[in-house]
């Protein structure tokens, strides 16, 4: 594809080189020996890609890249030098330079830079299309509490204040820290995530701040840390009440002083990274039995964001429903296929332990169960794995008698602590404070099928 470039050096030989290997691979060269001159240009006309020299006598071509910054251009800058060292590298990647080429120059050299730049371009283009199909943050809903929450994200999110996201297993965590990240001044850098209770013990340390080859047995080559991928970004910690005591200490120090240190190496990293966890667990109380460190808790628990369960928030199922139901549709591309009004209503009876990814699980098995391209409610009948609340005696949430919302309570406080045990009833009636025969009673009042659940 031609492309539109701009090459800024003193030297005339130097520009006429580089201009004519850039028209001989298909693209238009435009050349200007005055950085000044250059910055006018740059401002009224649009480039592609644009090459600059470091030293210039009227102006220092890094101050040249310094004032195209500030001017809000946006066109991504490789920089030259025949008088190149580290320092000056560093430099021009801190005020945002793309490259860093050492003269003299290779037409393969050049010719490669171009190719990588434009491609990188290019996926940012798609990104930000992306990012409009998806909408303002990706985020699907219809009442007034998840608006309200998110006018509580959008407001964090231009700061870089720590944000620790909270909320039961499937209620979309995940979701809002990419909703920060999206929306905040560091959306161009990378977004990296780790889930802390998927990474076994000994591996934590090399995932999060990296290893030099052969630092341990098995460590083949060097390996870069979630930190370091995540510089000048945003990292998120998932399920940090999972990590272990030792590794948040570890944490802590990286917080503190902003610098990693890879395992088997001698000297620390600086890096710069906005930290936004998330937890389904009681971190305060988890302070409290000595599961979290406290100093810890206190770095992270800055500003605190309570995602509520699906069950609080049924007045989103329908908008999450014809989300869901279009996605799955175009993925599969299959018809369209509606859902009755009576569907709609029997679904937001449901108790929904899984929260928002089983209700996704759901709509895409009712499309599958569908019969003339509607979901009825005989069809969310046939199709739900366990009985929607209310047809098992239990009141929809915020309904029924104080006996029977005190029951529902039990009932759901019951499912969360099974699921939250891997289905491990001796560890769940512990948890519970009962006795294993007391939590099977209570289970067979409660309509909750164990053999089901283990299914």
């Amino acid at each position: 594809m031609k492309s539109h470039l701009l090459i800024i050096d003193d030297d005339a030989s130097t520009l006429a080189s580089l201009s004519r290997a850039f028209r001989l691979a298909g693209h238009e060269a435009t050349v200007c020996d005055n950085p000044l001159k250059a910055l006018e240009m740059i401002k009224n006309d649009r480039f592609d890609l644009i090459f600059s020299d470091v030293v210039m006598p009227a102006m220092n071509g890094l101050a040249l890249l310094e004032q195209i910054k500030a001017a809000g251009v946006t066109t991504p800058v490789v920089m030259m030098s025949g008088q190149a060292h580290i320092e000056m590298a560093v430099k021009a990647t801190k005020l945002g330079a793309l490259d860093f080429l050492e003269k003299p120059l290779s037409t393969d050299k050049l010719l490669l830079t171009l190719q990588n730049a434009l491609q990188m371009e290019r996926l940012k283009q798609e990104n930000r299309q992306l990012r409009q199909q998806l909408g303002s943050s990706g985020m699907v809903f219809s009442g007034d509490k998840m608006r309200k929450l998110l006018a509580q994200v959008e407001r964090v999110a231009a700061s870089e204040t720590r944000v620790c996201i909270l909320g039961e297993t499937g209620t979309g965590k995940e979701l809002v820290a990419r909703t920060i990240h999206e929306k905040s001044s560091r959306r161009d850098g990378p977004y990296i995530t780790l889930n802390c209770a998927a990474v076994p013990a000994e591996l934590i340390e090399s995932e999060l701040f990296g290893h030099e080859k052969g630092s341990f047995t098995g460590a083949a080559s060097r390996h870069i840390g979630k930190f370091e991928q995540a510089n000048e970004g945003t990292l998120f910690l998932d399920e940090i009440g999972d990590m272990p005591l030792a590794m948040q200490a570890k944490l802590l120090r990286v917080l503190e002083q902003g610098e990693v240190e890879r395992i088997g190496a001698d000297k620390p990293i600086k890096v710069n990274v906005r930290v936004v966890v998330a937890t389904h667990r009681n971190l305060e109380e988890q302070v409290k039995q000595g599961h979290f460190r406290q100093d810890l808790f206190h770095r992270i628990f800055v500003f605190p964001i309570a995602l509520p369960s699906l069950r609080e928030r049924t007045e989103d199922i329908p908008a999450l429903v014809e989300h869901f139901a279009a996605q799955i549709v175009r993925q599969n591309g299959w018809k369209e296929i509606s859902f009755d009004p009576a569907a709609i209503s029997a679904l937001q009876k449901h108790v929904w332990p899984g929260n928002i990814r089983e209700l996704r699980n759901v709509v895409e098995r009712l499309l599958l169960f569908a019969e003339d391209n509607r979901v009825t409610a005989a069809t969310v009948h046939s199709a739900m794995p366990k009985p929607i609340a209310g047809e098992s005696g239990l009141a929809a949430p915020g309904t029924g008698t104080l006996a029977e919302r005190v029951e529902q309570v039990e009932r759901q406080m019951i499912l969360d602590e099974i699921k939250r045990h891997n289905q491990n009833i001796t560890n769940t009636a512990k948890a519970l404070g009962l006795e294993r025969s007391h939590l099977y009673k209570k289970c067979q009042q409660l309509g909750i099928d164990l053999r089901e659940l283990r299914k």
